[in-house]
């Protein structure tokens, strides 16, 4: 690259939903505005307040139809009245907004338009009924498609990816291994804060995501713990130079440096080739990868997009942590648990942090900042000497808009 690009000072909001004690949807809840303040703030206290920001972006998929708001860059004064009249955009690309909105900052830096971007992610979902919610979030996919599919369009997207590969690979094992997915998930989701389960207290949480799945009711393959729930959220980061570094007072140490990226998009309007294969996904990272010039051995933590269980075993085979096929054998031996190998959705991930679609993408930049600095708290794992590097894949739609990144510790 050009010159060198930074993240700093990561903040979460709460992942507010079912499962938080303190959501009640009765009860009136913080409206969008107030999820993208509170973040924004909670990062430009950390670099020196709104006098330091050149450039701002907002990350979101669908606030128009959720919260009947459009213009959400227009917030971004509201935020801190230091940023009125500074340039700032709104991106969408469903589900992957969040890392889209993290790619503009890093394009912005590397065309030396700005040395700090100040990059907020947000969603605002529990506005309606979940039968709403799923038709909105059919706009992720295909939407000519929608009267012929599932009335929960995502899950029975995703649920057909599952009866695929229970048909081509077997079922029970594969079963078996989404259920340890829901359990890491929430056992990761526990030792943080902000996540939607961190108050999650089932005892034997595998069996409990070994329900069996009544398509009746919901989707023929899934049951309700293999999916991502509702989310209200949002995070920030700021996107910086080495200038933008020295000009907000952080050291390189306290920062992570971006090493590579891919970037792509499917046609919306396709099937999958192969849907038991996870293709713009395996694309994305292996140009992630070569770009920062490293091999996924030299990975030490994840933070992917499993939006459903089904879809976070597709990742580890098309990161390569996993033959294909070989999935379930790779979840079931421990290598994606917080002390496995590969650490993986060191905070929950979608299922157990949750997943206010637009701030996903970078909420898991901020997990990965906390994590190579070492500031994730209860939640910290170990990076390995020989494997110093982060990595993250944002996914949007079935497989369509993909954003992986490539993160090293600042030096």
């Amino acid at each position: 690259m050009r010159r060198k690009v930074y993240m700093v000072a990561g903040y979460n909001t709460i992942s507010m939903g079912t499962g938080r004690k303190e959501f009640n949807p009765k009860k009136e809840r913080p409206g969008l505005e107030e999820y993208i303040r509170e973040a924004g703030q909670g990062t430009l206290a950390q670099i020196g307040g709104a006098k330091q920001v050149d450039e701002c972006v907002i990350g979101n998929f669908m606030a128009s139809r959720f919260n009947r708001q459009a213009n959400l860059a227009a917030f971004f004064p509201y935020v801190d009245e230091g940023l009125r009249y500074k340039p700032a955009i709104r991106v969408e690309g469903a589900c992957a907004s969040g890392g889209l909105a993290l790619m503009s900052g890093i394009k912005s830096v590397l065309a030396e338009t700005a040395e700090v971007v100040l990059v907020i992610g947000v969603e605002v979902q529990n506005t309606v009924k979940a039968i709403y919610c799923a038709d909105y979030l059919a706009g992720a996919g295909w939407f000519k498609n929608r009267k012929n599919g599932h009335a929960y369009f995502f899950p029975g997207q995703f649920s057909d990816r599952a009866g695929s590969y229970f048909e081509k690979y077997g079922r029970e094992k594969t079963r078996q291994a989404l259920a340890r997915w829901f359990r890491n998930a929430i056992e990761n989701a526990r030792l943080c804060p902000t996540a939607q389960e961190h108050q999650n207290s089932v005892d034997d949480l595998e069996s409990l995501a070994m329900m069996e799945p009544n398509g009746k009711s919901f989707v023929d393959h899934l049951n309700i713990f293999d999916c991502s729930k509702v989310s209200d959220g949002a995070s920030a980061i700021a996107v910086v130079s080495e200038e933008g570094l020295k000009r907000c007072g952080i050291p390189a140490s306290e920062a992570i440096e971006v090493v590579g990226w891919g970037q792509m998009e499917e046609d919306i309007t396709r099937l999958p080739d192969d849907p038991t294969e996870l293709s713009t996904t395996k694309q994305a990272v292996k140009m992630a990868l070569a770009s920062a010039g490293i091999t996924r051995d030299q990975v030490g933590t994840a933070e992917i997009h499993d939006c459903f269980s089904i879809a976070g075993l597709l990742c580890m085979e098309a990161i390569g942590f996993a033959e294909k096929g070989k999935g379930a054998d790779y979840i079931l031996e421990g290598n994606t648990a917080r002390n496995g190998r590969v650490p993986i959705n060191t905070t929950g991930g979608l299922i157990g942090w949750g997943h206010p679609t637009g701030g996903t993408g970078v909420h898991q930049a901020v997990t990965i900042l906390e994590q190579l600095t070492g500031r994730a708290g209860d939640a910290q794992v170990t990076i390995p000497a020989d494997r110093p590097y982060g990595l993250t894949v944002n996914m949007g739609g079935d497989d369509k808009s993909l954003v992986s990144i490539v993160y090293k510790l600042g030096k």
